[in-house]
């Protein structure tokens, strides 16, 4: 077996060799696909750190990121739009700069999981997973049913968003400020797990009432976790939004929850490189196998399937071993 200490080193260096390989070799579609790939694994390390750690099968994730994509269509689309900020619903003003977009997607979408999680962490199992679906699925129509802001059609940005000292337009540049906040976030996680709020989510996952013997509150460390995964994944959501420049409602659906689901346990649930090697898969299937069939789901059905059944912790666990560092 493989220590995974290296094994998540070789992954990272991997991430970066693809797209300055083909920035070398002047592939642009290749660096904007490693791009995608990245943007999806910070959504899945968002998820991983309520899944993985907190034990939370949430179908709703989609929530956070679709408001992050919003919340930069909405911005942006203002901003573009030179619409005096009187005109503006909410009284919303218009920005182009990311590290702005980027703050109130984060917080826009902790306190929408701070709600949620209000009222569906008071349940657990399968209701726990029909709540979060229910909460997915109001959000999606209520994206359609806004005109305003493109509503079934979606909400087209012209010109990516600014960073200081960097061209977002140019490729490679965009891909490093979502590689950035990939490894800020896996860097997070990383301490999570290592912290004693990691240790005690872990054993609130295991043994809630032996954690409430000693004085915790399972409910309140649950409610945490979803919190900070909320935020992580409605970064994600503005990033992808930017990197499309185009947001529409089908960034709520259940669907793209699912997905992400997907990515953590092709990778290995808990793993901290799991959403990586999870998203990596899923976009190199995408686009391989998508150019022969438009039924490429199905391939990468049998693909779960076999994982589920013959590597239950992932392919990281297939290599590194099943059992997860922290545990």
């Amino acid at each position: 077996m493989i220590p995974e200490r290296w094994l998540n080193g070789a992954i990272l260096l991997g991430m970066l060799a693809v797209p300055l390989w083909a920035w070398a070799d002047g592939a642009p579609f290749t660096i904007t696909l490693a791009t995608k790939v990245a943007i999806l694994a910070l959504a899945g390390v968002g998820l991983n750190i309520a899944l993985g750690l907190g034990g939370l099968v949430s179908l709703g994730h989609a929530v956070f990121f679709g408001l992050g994509g919003y919340a930069m269509g909405i911005l942006a689309s203002h901003a573009q739009s030179f619409v005096p900020l009187a005109e503006t619903p909410f009284l919303i003003e218009g920005t182009k700069s990311m590290p702005v977009i980027w703050l109130v997607a984060v917080v826009v979408s902790a306190l929408a999981a701070l709600m949620i999680g209000l009222l569906c962490l008071r349940t657990s199992g399968v209701y726990f997973i029909m709540i979060t679906l229910a909460f997915g699925q109001m959000f999606y129509y209520f994206a359609i049913s806004w005109p305003r802001y493109g509503g079934e059609d979606g909400l087209s940005i012209y010109v990516r968003n600014s960073f200081p000292g960097l061209n977002t337009l140019d490729p490679i540049q965009f891909f490093g400020i979502c590689f950035a906040a990939l490894a800020a976030a896996l860097w997070l996680h990383g301490r999570l797990i290592a912290s004693p709020f990691g240790l005690a989510l872990n054993a609130a996952r295991q043994s809630p009432a032996r954690v409430e013997t000693i004085g915790l509150s399972p409910f309140r460390l649950r409610l945490t976790a979803f919190v900070i995964s909320g935020a992580i994944t409605g970064l994600a959501g503005a990033l992808f939004a930017d990197l499309n420049r185009f947001v529409s409602p089908t960034m709520f659906s259940w669907q793209l929850s699912g997905e992400i689901i997907i990515f953590i346990i092709l990778g290995g649930i808990g793993r901290l490189y799991g959403p990586v090697v999870g998203a990596a898969l899923f976009v190199t299937l995408e686009h391989v196998l998508g150019g022969f069939s438009e039924f490429w789901q199905v391939y990468l059905g049998a693909l779960l399937l076999a994982v589920v059944l013959v590597a239950r912790g992932g392919l990281i666990g297939l290599v590194a071993g099943r059992e997860r560092p922290h545990e």
